[in-house]
């Protein structure tokens, strides 16, 4: 069995990974190819929408959680199963991505499977899960990302978190339709930014129990990236006031980049931020996994005086996966002062050894 699982494992991945060469990161398309599209105007329903949408060819739920430990200590958790459909109406493969990340050490996992099995899926009462490793809501709540429970890990690391909401879900963009390229490539997407968590995390040095603020994305979409469009930075940024913002930047070959975000008040009024309204400007870079990433950006939102630094607290948090990618928590200084996730896609291993 456990070889069988190994097979089927690599085929996936292999699948995966072309598509990732072809069409972008995690099999996004620049084609809808019969997949259906985001529609201006369209109302997003709960909890229906919590649920997978494989009319579409991509699909995510993505935690990332900021946390202290009663150690003293930051930390940085992230949970994330993919959804990736092969053809219109046809199967449906499943990725998940776990890390744990230390001031000194980033853990990350990943788990293949493919729909249909029993292994891997999304369904109401909220449950998103890959073998072990799940995603629960508490279908007694209103809403039922008020109250979550996330737990994975593998032989070197483990959590288990217990998520509760304090504020509103969050529409990105035109109430949840974004828009990625000047061209139009738009997602539905929207967030749960006001999430407390609490629980226990492991690694070879024991239990640590923490607390902090957890973020929560969930998009899908056929076509987000546009033909020209090589990658992207994302920030979700807690600052201390009680606010909150997402930006991100599309990078295009051409050097350029189409921006877009959302400011969030702390009671969850919401500025959806144009292309052009924020500035993301990367200040230092690291080697690595053999490319030169941007670990330290300057952040500016005029408008709202929003003018920092974000760093990352461990340089080395690279995704080994099936398609790979740099996400980590951030520290926040200037302006405003907090802690958020970055995650950056589309950066290129050099051939050269400076």
């Amino acid at each position: 069995m456990m070889r069988r699982r190994a097979v089927i494992g690599g085929l996936l991945a292999a699948a995966l990974a072309n598509r990732a060469r072809a069409q972008g990161f995690a099999g996004l398309g620049t084609d809808a190819d019969g997949f259906a599209v985001p529609e201006r105007g369209t109302q997003l329903v709960f909890p229906a929408d919590h649920g997978p949408h494989p009319d579409y060819r991509i699909e995510w739920w993505y935690l990332t959680v900021t946390l202290r430990g009663s150690d003293g200590r930051a930390y940085g958790v992230q949970w994330t199963l993919f959804r990736s459909a092969l053809a219109p109406g046809g199967d449906q493969l499943w990725m998940g991505h776990a890390a744990l990340t230390t001031p000194d050490r980033h853990h990350s996992a990943e788990r293949l499977g493919r729909g249909g099995t029993g292994q891997a899926g999304a369904r109401l009462p909220l449950e998103a899960w890959i073998d072990e490793w799940s995603m629960t809501g508490d279908p007694a709540r209103p809403d039922q990302m008020d109250a979550m429970r996330v737990r994975a890990g593998n032989a070197t690391f483990r959590y288990d978190l217990k998520l509760e909401a304090e504020g509103p879900l969050i529409f990105h963009g035109d109430a949840g339709y974004s828009v990625k390229s000047e061209a139009g490539q738009a997602s539905y997407y929207y967030s749960q930014p006001f999430l407390r968590a609490a629980g226990v995390i492991e690694t070879a040095d024991g239990p640590v129990e923490v607390t902090g603020e957890g973020w929560l994305d969930r998009e899908w979409s056929s076509q987000p990236l546009a033909q020209d469009q090589v990658g992207w930075d994302w920030f979700s940024l807690h600052f201390g006031d009680g606010t909150r913002m997402m930006a991100f930047g599309l990078r295009d070959r051409d050097g350029g980049s189409f921006t877009s975000g959302t400011w969030i008040t702390p009671d969850g009024t919401t500025t959806a931020l144009p292309d052009g309204a924020v500035r993301l400007t990367p200040l230092d870079t690291a080697r690595v996994e053999g490319r030169d990433i941007p670990v330290r950006w300057r952040v500016e939102y005029p408008d709202q005086g929003v003018d920092v630094t974000v760093s990352a607290e461990n340089d080395a948090c690279w995704m080994a996966t099936s398609v790979p990618y740099w996400e980590g928590p951030v520290a926040v200084q200037g302006s405003h002062s907090g802690r958020g996730y970055l995650e950056m896609t589309g950066y290129e291993e050099r051939t050269d050894n400076p």
